[in-house]
């Protein structure tokens, strides 16, 4: 583990109104400069993710999640049950308090930022290996008995203007909480495809991502063949991926309140930490890490 920093936070109460106004700014590009932008922006964050796999250094995509500074312990453990399941892309997060940027997004007075790494980071080293992944859908991936069962729910990326995680989370419609801890739920995730005479080479840069720590892969299909009751066309493979915001689904479905904006801009691989060192260091010392450094 290399060196890290650690900032205290003063668990005080901030006035919600200009917390309010700041996240509403957020949420205020108009739709026009939106439409079409979720496929766009898998592409081009794609295209910006520069992790060398074996150097274990670059850019990863990343999503982030902001919450109350007053709440960021209590949904941290909250999260804890699917960052232990492997309910994400990986166990890598990043913290920025207010006023500090992570990816294209400044924290918002009274909210500390919690980056996830982007299941787009797997789509981007395929891409840099030179293999084409047509990322096609993000839905709910009903969970059985620990395995992928089916999709209950789709929205394809070329047809929304935000991305279908936030929605499927603003709406409540997860259980990443109940798949965690039983087994049985609901949990976001992606459908993408591949090229079939590609599957040797994503097999082998799956594996070095894991070595990596990012291992969201869900599931890899067969040729042609509907994967999850997804459809898949000739001479390609389905693939499921895990997406970065199921921890903080989770965390919503305790009550917390959460903004999220996900595929928010790239950070250096060198700002991610474990999770779990930030869970123990806000439990046991009553601080949050700001910015460690994974080695």
């Amino acid at each position: 583990m290399g060196e890290h920093r650690i900032r205290r936070v003063m668990w005080r109460r901030d006035g919600r109104s200009t917390a309010q106004r700041q996240i509403e700014e957020l949420r205020g590009a108009p739709v026009t400069g939106k439409a079409g932008s979720v496929a766009t922006r898998i592409r081009l964050l794609a295209y910006w993710t520069s992790l060398d796999l074996d150097k274990h250094i670059g850019q990863l995509p990343i999503n982030i999640s902001l919450f109350r500074k007053d709440e960021l312990a209590h949904a941290l453990e909250a999260m804890k049950d699917p960052f232990g399941a492997g309910l994400c892309v990986s166990n890598l997060v990043a913290v920025a308090f207010e006023g500090e940027r992570l990816g294209h997004l400044t924290v918002p007075q009274g909210r500390v930022g919690l980056a996830t790494v982007s299941s787009v980071a797997i789509g981007g080293a395929l891409l840099k290996a030179g293999i084409p992944v047509d990322s096609r859908f993000g839905g709910i991936l009903q969970v059985r008995n620990h395995k992928p069962l089916r999709f209950t729910e789709l929205i394809e990326y070329w047809g929304c203007s935000v991305d279908p995680a936030q929605i499927f989370v603003a709406s409540k419609m997860t259980q990443v909480g109940e798949a965690a801890s039983r087994g049985e739920g609901k949990v976001l995730a992606s459908f993408c495809e591949f090229p079939a005479p590609c599957r040797a080479m994503v097999e082998a840069t799956i594996g070095k991502l894991d070595k990596a720590r990012l291992d969201g892969l869900i599931m890899i299909g067969e040729t042609s063949k509907p994967l999850c009751g997804v459809a898949v066309g000739l001479n390609k493979v389905g693939m499921i991926l895990q997406s970065g915001l199921n921890p903080a689904a989770s965390a919503v479905e305790t009550g917390i309140e959460v903004v999220n904006r996900a595929m928010s801009g790239v950070i250096d691989y060198g700002r991610l930490s474990s999770f779990w060192l930030v869970l123990v260091t806000a439990w046991t010392e009553g601080k949050v890490v700001q910015s460690m450094r994974y080695s």
